[in-house]
C-alpha cells in the first residue's frame, strides 16, 4: 500500500494499493486505445470538456484545496489559490489551443509548405508533491488539448491529489484512458519509459531524478521535458518601490514554506538601501504565522514530510 500521511498531525489521509506490472500494462494499453480515438476529436469538443474541468475545479476549490493541505501541509489559502490557478489554466488552453496549434504556412519555393502540429500519443508525467495539482494540470491540460493522452506517476505522499485529478477529468466527461493515474513507486518508471506505446516523458523534480529519466528516455530515443531545481537570486536596487519589493521577496522565499523550485534562494541588495531594506524585510517576515495549515490565519505550513524537515 502507498500511504499519504498528514505532515501536521501524522494521521493517514489516504492509502491505495500499488499497481503491479500487469496493472500498469493494462492501463497503458487502455490509454493507447483511447489515443487513437481522442486524436481525431475536434478542438471544439476538446475545449468543451476542458472548460468543464475548469468549472469542476472552481466549484469545489475548497474541497480540493483541503486535499492538498492535508497531504503536504500547504496553508489552505495557498492551496485554494493553486486550484483556482488550475481552473484558469483550463479556460486559457480551451480558448487558445486551436490558435496555438493551427497550421503555419511557410513561404518556400515549393507550391505549398506548412508546419503542422500533430499529437504523438501517450505522454508520461512524473510529478512532485510541492504543487500537487498545478504541476499535473499544467502538463495535462495542454497535452490533452493537443490530442495526446496522459499517464501520471505522482509523488507517493500525494496520492489522494493524484486520484482526485483523475476523477476531475472523469466528472468533466473526458473518455476513460485520456488521463490515467498510476499508483506506483519510482522503481517502475524505467519499465514504463521503455514501453513502445509511451512516446514522451516529462518530469518536475530533483536533478538526480531528471538525470535518470533523461538517460532512460534518451536510450529509447524519446522526447523529454525536465524542470529541475533552481538557485534563484532576488536582486534589489536602490530605486525600487521598497514596500512592494519587500512583500515580493518575502513571498518568494516563504510561500509554500519555501518548498518551490523557483523560490528566491539568494537576496542581493544594493548597499545604499541595505539597512532600510533589511529592517522592512524583518518586519514583514515577523507577520508570518505558523500553525494548523487548515486555518486561514496560517501563512507558514509544515514541511511536507518528516525526512524533509
Amino acid at each position: 500500500m502507498i500511504k499519504s500521511i498528514n505532515p501536521y498531525n501524522q494521521e493517514i489521509v489516504h492509502e491505495v494499493a500499488e499497481f503491479d506490472k500487469k496493472d500498469v500494462e493494462n492501463a497503458i494499453d487502455k490509454a493507447d486505445a483511447q489515443y487513437k480515438i481522442w486524436k481525431e476529436i475536434p478542438f471544439s469538443e476538446r475545449a468543451v470538456l476542458m472548460k468543464a474541468v475548469g468549472q469542476e475545479l472552481k466549484k469545489n476549490s475548497r474541497a480540493y484545496g483541503e486535499v492538498i493541505t492535508q497531504e503536504m501541509g500547504k496553508p489552505i489559502t495557498q492551496s485554494i489559490a493553486e486550484v483556482e490557478k488550475c481552473a484558469a489554466l483550463c479556460d486559457y488552453y480551451a480558448e487558445n489551443a486551436p490558435k496555438m496549434l493551427a497550421d503555419k504556412v511557410i513561404e518556400t519555393e515549393a507550391y505549398k509548405s506548412y508546419v503542422s502540429y500533430e499529437p504523438i500519443g501517450i505522454v508520461l508525467a512524473i510529478m512532485p508533491w510541492n504543487y500537487p495539482f498545478w504541476q499535473v494540470m499544467r502538463f495535462a491540460v495542454p497535452a490533452l488539448m493537443a490530442g495526446n493522452v496522459a499517464i501520471l506517476k505522482h509523488a507517493s505522499n500525494v496520492m489522494k491529489s493524484a486520484i482526485s485529478i483523475e476523477k476531475i477529468f472523469e466528472r468533466a466527461g473526458f473518455p476513460e484512458g485520456c488521463f490515467t493515474n498510476l499508483p506506483i513507486g519510482s522503481k517502475m518508471v524505467e519499465e514504463i519509459i521503455k514501453n513502445p506505446k509511451v512516446k514522451a516523458v516529462t518530469l518536475t523534480g530533483s536533478e538526480a531524478a531528471g538525470r535518470a529519466v533523461a538517460a532512460n528516455a534518451g536510450n529509447e530515443i524519446k522526447k523529454t521535458v525536465l524542470e529541475l531545481g533552481g538557485s534563484n537570486a532576488l536582486v534589489v536596487f536602490a530605486d525600487c518601490n521598497l514596500q512592494k519589493t519587500v512583500k515580493t521577496c518575502v513571498q518568494a522565499r516563504f510561500q509554500n514554506a519555501g518548498q518551490s523550485c523557483i523560490a528566491g534562494k539568494r537576496l542581493l541588495v544594493e548597499s545604499s538601501i541595505a539597512t532600510e531594506f533589511t529592517k522592512a524585510f524583518i518586519e514583514e517576515v515577523s507577520k508570518l504565522r505558523s500553525g494548523d495549515p487548515l486555518s486561514e490565519e496560517t501563512t507558514i505550513g509544515t514541511m511536507a514530510r518528516v525526512d524533509l524537515a
